[in-house]
């Protein structure tokens, strides 16, 4: 029977995890020399592509000097945690990949400290030492102290460092004596990281994670940690609530490379794919129906924010989406808890809305921008933060929230996270960077990330992760200024524009169709305004249309997902279509509004 070795990348955002992926794939020459070489190879999806994070773990494998070697990508961002620590239990062993510059990041820590506490033990890669101000020897140090903090074990704690960089393709064990290519980090991997368990007995297989085929529907991946599973065999499934179900296997597959191998039987220690298991969850076992033995469930992340999700009933109903119905939002919200376990739907008093809770604004926003896509049209409601209540005391989500800035910024940005009620812990200089950490309520970053980034022209780098539930911190000051509302349904005029310029400023091009109630700029005051931007000039002998179109308008601001809905107010909702993002009113009608009440 082959070795095997199951290793999983962890990282702090950015920091190359993927890349590193990327060209293991090519020194194995999982690729043929004819085939194109793109970047970024296991982010599949369009969404992963473009904003160059990883959401979903995928899993390859090599052979390497006759060893099989399953790698699992993970994702880097916090919004994403619940991801991590599933795809860890199929591990024996991490790479844990710092960037030689940043050195540990919080995200690092974070998944650090999964990794650790399941006793797993890390082959560190100090990445991008090909970076300028780069200090790889000062990085060693940092994440030595940041495993000791964590209570790393001393076998942990002795652990093996490798230098390189990803994107050039080389590791090395002294970062002043860079090599051809990465076999040191794979003749590593062969040495410490010891081979998977061959238990013998009976079958235990933990349901880690899952893919969906149209053809063939749910698939189930785990890994095989006792006993042999082969095709066509009748087992048992346990349930949450701690039934028995009989269920038969149907297909197995195994990693091969970047695909997978069709194959009759899957033997202890090796990561597959299992089809024909219907209404299967996260955290189910795969075991032997007369004599189960059940491995310990795992425990997921609580999501910390909700959203309202409702059907679009603007004027604008159906004329971009392909699915626009209570029943398709309320169908593809379900099929997406199937596979997302960190996210919670709750269905309200009514039909046509629902609750979604979720990690974060980018967790949110990540499922809404891959439904849009998909060809779904709806509504969503101002994002909410989760508050618990423990005897009696109101208590809230709080972030550790770290930026980095420049020396001559830092000042604003201590403002502006003091203002949503952020505490600092740490500041300390790093070159002409100020490295600031903050305890800052997670209703604090709704907005914050907008707000950092003006003030500090993009210069600031911004990461926050989940830290505790702590007492309620009070009232946090909201968007300061209300919102420009069209007053009639058509197009905005140039003219119009032109002449409400002194009254804020705009999100909307001119001839962009409108609808009443439509929130189409910022009021230069507190209040909210309804304005008339379909008002045309009046024409007269003297006066010609055509002189309307020499009017120079400043360009409106325009708002990435993320940005219209840390924007948004309470009595406001963002309306997404395929073609679209618009911000509304809930009420459309000026008396409807006034009729609700106070903001």
């Amino acid at each position: 029977m082959q070795e095997i070795r199951n290793i999983a990348i962890i990282a702090h955002v950015d920091h190359g995890k993927t890349s590193l992926v990327d060209k293991i794939i090519y020194y194995s020459q999982l690729l043929r020399e004819t085939e194109e070489k793109v970047d970024l190879i296991l982010d599949s999806n369009d969404l992963e592509r473009e904003r160059g994070i990883t959401i979903l773990s995928k899993n390859v494998s090599i052979n390497y000097k006759g060893i099989k070697i399953n790698i699992i990508d993970t994702p880097g961002h916090s919004d994403f945690g619940g991801e991590v620590e599933r795809v860890l239990k199929m591990a024996d062993g991490v790479i844990l990949l710092v960037d030689a510059f940043e050195g540990p990041m919080p995200q690092t820590r974070f998944v650090l400290s999964k990794a650790l506490d399941l006793g797993l033990k890390p082959i560190i890669v100090v990445n991008k030492v090909d970076k300028e101000n780069c200090k790889p020897d000062e990085v060693h140090e940092q994440v030595f102290e940041l495993m000791y903090s964590l209570d790393a074990t001393e076998d942990q704690l002795d652990f093996h460092t490798l230098y390189g960089s990803s994107k050039q393709g080389w590791m090395s064990n002294d970062w002043k004596e860079p090599t051809t290519d990465i076999t040191p980090l794979l003749d590593k991997i062969i040495e410490i990281i010891p081979p998977a368990p061959i238990k013998e007995g009976v079958l235990k297989m933990q349901i880690t994670s899952l893919d969906f085929s149209a053809f063939t529907g749910r698939i189930a991946i785990g890994r095989v940690s006792q006993g042999t599973i082969k095709e066509n065999m009748q087992v048992g499934l346990s349930k949450r609530d701690g039934s028995m179900k009989r269920v038969k296997v149907k297909e197995l597959h195994v990693f091969e490379g970047l695909g997978k191998n069709k194959i009759s039987e899957v033997h202890c220690g090796d990561i597959c794919a299992i089809t024909g298991i219907e209404d299967f969850e996260i955290g189910d076992t795969v075991t032997d129906f007369d004599h189960p033995e059940v491995i310990e469930r795992i425990a997921i992340d609580e999501p910390t924010m909700s959203m309202m999700f409702s059907i679009n009933d603007s004027p604008f109903f159906g004329k971009e989406g392909k699915f626009v119905t209570s029943r398709h939002l309320r169908e593809r919200l379900m099929k997406e808890i199937e596979k997302n376990l960190a996210l919670r739907v709750e269905e309200t008093d009514t039909e046509d809305k629902f609750l979604v809770y979720g990690r974060g604004v980018l967790h949110l926003s990540v499922l809404i921008e891959t439904m849009r896509r998909e060809g779904y049209e709806f509504q969503i409601g101002q994002p909410q933060v989760m508050f618990k209540e423990v005897d009696g005391v109101k208590m809230e989500p709080i972030e550790h929230l770290v930026v980095d800035v420049p020396d001559a910024l830092s000042g604003k940005v201590i403002e502006l996270a003091s203002q949503k009620k952020g505490e600092l812990n740490i500041m300390e200089p790093k070159g002409n960077i100020q490295h600031l950490e903050f305890d800052i309520p997670a209703r604090g970053l709704i907005g914050l990330r907008n707000n950092m980034l003006t003030a500090t022209s993009g210069e600031a780098v911004m990461t926050h992760r989940f830290k505790e539930y702590q007492p309620f911190k009070g009232e946090i000051a909201g968007r300061i200024n209300g919102s420009l509302i069209s007053i009639e349904n058509g197009p905005a005029t140039p003219f119009a524009l032109d002449k409400l310029l002194d009254r804020g400023s705009f999100f909307i091009d001119p001839g962009v169709d409108l609808y009443m109630g439509q929130v189409i700029g910022e009021h230069s005051r507190s209040n909210d305004l309804v304005v008339n931007v379909q008002k045309g000039k009046k024409l007269t002998n003297m006066r010609t249309s055509g002189t309307d179109t020499n009017v120079k308008l400043p360009p409106p601001k325009k708002f990435s997902l993320e940005e219209a809905l840390e924007y948004i107010q309470k009595d406001e909702y963002v309306e997404v279509t395929p073609k679209s993002i618009r911000l509304r009113k809930i009420y459309l009608t000026e008396h409807e509004r006034k009729r609700s009440g106070p903001k």
